[in-house]
């Protein structure tokens, strides 16, 4: 399937979930079902809209500062219920 068979919408929404959420390449394919270096190709053009259009470049540091804030607060969670389970356990000794 050529690159011009696909809605702009799905275009967006899979680099948004690639960009912003981390979803893999691999996930997105077989969800959507992409051909196999689409996705790739989508963002190597996003990459060169970026260079060239500071509003893109904006919108494209802000999916990457929400996906590391994402990250960071997972990890967060992650330590806050070990610490919770810690405490729990150090009080029934």
């Amino acid at each position: 399937m050529s690159n011009n068979c696909y809605e702009p919408e799905l275009k967006e929404k899979v680099l948004r979930l690639y960009l912003e959420e981390g979803r893999t390449k691999k996930s997105l394919t077989e969800e959507y079902n992409l051909g196999s270096g689409t996705i790739t190709y989508w963002l190597q053009q996003y990459c060169k809209k970026c260079k060239s259009n500071p509003t893109k470049q904006e919108e494209s540091d802000a999916y990457a500062e929400t996906k590391r804030l994402k990250k960071e607060l997972e990890e967060l969670k992650k330590e806050n219920d070990f610490l919770k389970k810690r405490q729990h356990s150090l009080r029934r000794k």
